[in-house]
């Protein structure tokens, strides 16, 4: 580990090999006239391959006051009315897309130097398709977001674990117990990028953008 010193951190950062490993090529001319179905080959690779967490993402959001947020989420769905996934309408999140309902996606394969950027806007599902995403969670998942504390303060992490029990048996006496709160999304993308890394640095990039017409294809200085 580095001294923390911004001269030496800046030589070991720079000093870190990146994309020095074998890369799958990309050839844009061949790129689908959907995103959605080049977005599911590239999944489908980085999940075949045994990357971990393949659908994880990052979900990035404007608060009120214009400031940047963003977080690491799970990819519920993916079709061509858009990219799906599920927040609890209490948390900083659920209230950022309620204030501003537009948002970007952000996925990386890094074993595979390849990302993905979605951007559009975000429009809720109907309460039956939120319900039926609450109860395919696990048991713990869906009695924290029973909770409806994500981000609060932790000042007493016993009476956490109190709570988490009461609501773990309430989820017991009542199996179908659905939180009204509990939002599915689905981002309906009007730009979608995808960058695959080579080690020569002369990356590839081909970008979707939706046009009354339909979808347009345009490469990009990388």
């Amino acid at each position: 580990m580095p001294e923390n010193d911004s001269s030496t951190v800046r030589d070991w950062l720079r000093g870190i090999e990146v994309f020095d490993r074998p890369m799958p090529g990309f050839a844009p001319e061949s790129a689908p006239a959907e995103p959605s179905e080049l977005f599911l080959a590239w999944l489908s690779a980085a999940a075949e391959a045994g990357i971990p967490d393949p659908h994880a993402m990052t979900l990035s959001t404007v608060d009120e006051a214009g400031d940047p947020d963003a977080r690491v989420l799970i990819l519920k769905n993916v079709d061509l009315s858009g990219f799906q996934f599920a927040v609890h309408a209490a948390s900083p999140k659920g209230v950022q897309l309620a204030g501003g309902p537009r948002a970007a996606l952000t996925f990386y394969w890094a074993e595979f130097g390849r990302q993905v950027r979605v951007r559009g806007a975000v429009r809720a599902e109907p309460a039956d398709r939120a319900a039926a995403d609450f109860l395919a969670r696990s048991d713990t998942a869906r009695a924290e977001a029973l909770l409806g504390r994500q981000s609060r303060y932790l000042t007493d992490p016993d009476a956490r674990d109190r709570a988490l029990k009461e609501s773990l048996a309430r989820i017991e006496e009542r199996p179908d117990l659905v939180d009204p709160a509990w939002t599915l999304y689905t981002l309906v993308p009007d730009v979608v990028e995808f960058w695959q890394a080579a080690a020569s640095r002369d990356h590839v990039r081909l970008r979707y953008e939706r046009e009354p017409s339909g979808w347009q294809r345009r490469r990009l200085w990388s």
